[in-house]
């Protein structure tokens, strides 16, 4: 199976501290409005801050209700008033509503808005045009990182895709930079640093600029993480895009995994209700079962269920001594196993039923010739009849996408041919997405005629030169082309099978895609570590397209030292469950420790639906 491990590879870090840190400085912050005090949540803050500090924490600092951010204001009868929001534009609107509306009827509050990450200057500015910056207190709580597992750490940002890489905004360049600070304050030095993407590129310098305005001390301290590796999501769209095959992608893709737990409904629990599930390396079921093709999950599951009941029946021979210490010590732990075992047996029979219905089968093959480059004709009539049956209009986005992307855009007969069908299937309103789709280079046009370059000189000249700058930028990316096959086949990307892929004892990263691709933005990683460097890539950095560098840092951490051998992953956009596990693999192969930063954990669902655009 994929987990067996190698005896050698480094513990991963305690982040517990990180946890320590943000819950402290948020008690702190509390602490500034003495008394009784209401406090108002952003929606998206809400998982988060559960993991930091619970409901009795925030009781025991004085917090009396708690309200969510809503359309509505809350009826609020506190006289302190305290927020903990995202530094939205829309919630300076509901906060400024709130006081005005105080104002009117001439009741006197305090109010206490705390952003987090960070606050922006369009956020202050909104407050005063609104004529309430005076009236409220503004404060920052720092809370950068949220360590989701012994492995994983998620900034939760989902927005952070679509705000730069769609919009072009660079708000949160500042935030990543702060969060590389800390961590190579708490676990470094980090000895070598590499990366590719111009996200990627603006992170790492702005976060040696910090490094060299603080003047931290760490040398001579022994690194527990010694590289890091950033890469931004556009450098690789089609792992992303992928159907996912391993364990924990497909719950994530049925049944959402949000901010590292799950919530299984009645179909899981056999009841009328629903469990909520925090996965992680404490389950020892899941633990066991998340990196693993789904294909050996159910024969794995059915040995679990086995050894548990013959852990059961091993009471029949006992006397009452063996009887007590068996009740005191192991009946605990076994009731929690067997309850966790029967629902994952729960989330796979449901993954199945799933499944069966949307013809996966059918999908994976279709997927599969695309990766390949083979029956492409056969493969776009595939999808042309997942639109016309409704199958999902997620899915079907999906799978244009990865035509287009594999392909290097489609031509125009076929591009105007698959919209019209959606559109008539799915609806006039998502014309905006199929727009932000091309802008962002997912679902493009063969280009037949004049090129970008000529567009791009011409709107040049109507601009500033500043103007120019940010337009060429814009162009720059959207011409960029994704290059996919020459990529593959440099690469060697697609596995030359001898026989059958054996997916219970996998020979490499592939595994998680069946044995039919290796995830490019993994195989980028394992080339740049191996050769300590871009030496030898330069074929694949000009097909690639992004600017890449590759530093050393702090003192050099020793291969045979833990932190030689921990490399922290940083996903910039976003990181699938399918990639974290052929890291895995990877660093189980190689005797490495691969630790996950991303902005936040992603799916081929998540990243089309940034691209649709809100309903107003």
């Amino acid at each position: 199976m994929a987990s067996a491990a190698r005896h050698d590879v480094p513990e991963p870090p305690d982040f517990g501290i990180l946890k320590r840190l943000a819950r402290d400085q948020l008690i702190y912050l509390l602490e500034q409005l003495p008394g009784r005090k209401d406090l108002f949540i952003e929606a998206d803050l809400m998982s988060p801050l559960d993991r930091i500090a619970n409901v009795s924490i925030l009781k025991q600092h004085e917090v009396d209700k708690l309200y969510k951010v809503e359309s509505r204001p809350a009826l609020s009868t506190s006289d302190q008033l305290c927020f903990l929001v995202r530094p939205r534009v829309k919630t300076m609107k509901y906060i400024a509503d709130i006081v005005n509306a105080d104002k009117m009827s001439g009741r006197s509050r305090k109010y206490k808005i705390i952003f987090s990450p960070q606050k922006f200057y369009a956020c202050e500015m909104v407050l005063e045009e609104e004529g309430v910056f005076g009236d409220v207190t503004c404060d920052e709580w720092s809370f950068y990182l949220l360590p989701l597992d012994e492995d994983i750490i998620s900034m939760e940002l989902p927005e952070f895709f679509r705000d730069y890489f769609l919009e072009g905004d660079h708000r949160w360049i500042n935030s990543v930079a702060r969060a590389l600070q800390l961590l190579n304050s708490l676990y470094g030095p980090f000895s070598r640093a590499y990366g590719i993407g111009r996200c990627a590129k603006m992170c790492y310098e702005l976060w040696r600029d910090l490094e060299e305005e603080s003047e931290s001390d760490s040398q001579g301290r022994n690194p527990e993480i010694g590289n890091i590796f950033l890469m931004d999501r556009d450098t690789d769209y089609v792992t992303a895009l992928c159907s996912q095959m391993v364990y924990e992608g497909l719950v994530d893709d049925t049944f959402r995994i949000k901010c590292g737990s799950v919530d299984f409904g009645p179909e899981v629990t056999s009841s009328d209700r629903s469990v909520k599930v925090l996965l992680n390396a404490q389950d020892k079921v899941f633990s066991q079962i998340r990196n693993e093709h789904f294909s050996s999950v159910f024969g794995f599951l059915s040995q679990k269920s086995r050894n548990l009941q013959a852990q059961y029946d091993r009471r029949r021979g006992m006397d009452i001594k063996q009887m007590k210490n068996f009740v005191s010590q192991e009946l605990k732990g076994l009731k929690q196993e067997h309850r966790l075992l029967s629902l994952h047996i729960g989330a796979c029979e449901s993954i199945m039923k799933k499944k069966t219905k949307q013809d996966f089968q059918e999908m994976i093959k279709a997927e599969h010739s695309l990766l390949e480059g083979f029956d492409i004709r056969e493969s776009t009539s595939f999808i042309e009849e997942h639109i016309d049956r409704q199958v999902s209009p997620i899915e079907s986005l999906r799978l244009m996408c990865l035509l287009s992307i594999t392909e290097n855009g489609l031509n125009p007969k076929d591009y105007r041919s698959l919209k019209t069908q959606y559109l008539q299937s799915y609806g006039p309103e998502h014309l905006l997405t199929f727009h932000n789709l091309k802008r962002i280079g997912l679902l493009t046009e063969q280009a037949a005629g004049e090129t970008l370059t000529a567009v791009e000189s011409r709107v040049s000249k109507l601009v500033t030169d500043r103007a120019a700058g940010k337009i060429t930028d814009a162009f720059n990316s959207l011409a960029r082309k994704s290059n996919f096959r020459a990529i593959s086949k440099k690469l060697g990307l697609i596995p030359r099978l001898d026989g059958e892929y054996d997916l219970k004892v996998p020979r490499d990263m592939a595994y998680v895609f069946s044995g039919a691709y290796t995830p490019l933005s993994c195989k980028i990683i394992e080339q740049v570590l191996e050769r300590r460097g871009w030496q030898g890539l330069e074929e694949v950095l000009r097909l690639l397209g992004g600017p890449e560098f590759s530093e050393a840092g702090g003192a050099e951490a020793g291969p045979c030292r833990a932190g030689g051998r921990t490399v922290l992953a940083v996903f910039l956009g976003g990181c699938t469950c399918s990639e974290m596990a052929a890291l895995r693999f990877l660093g189980r192969d190689r005797g490495c420790r691969f630790i996950f930063l991303t902005t936040a954990v992603t799916s081929s669902g998540r990243l089309m639906e940034a691209m649709a655009e809100p309903r107003a």
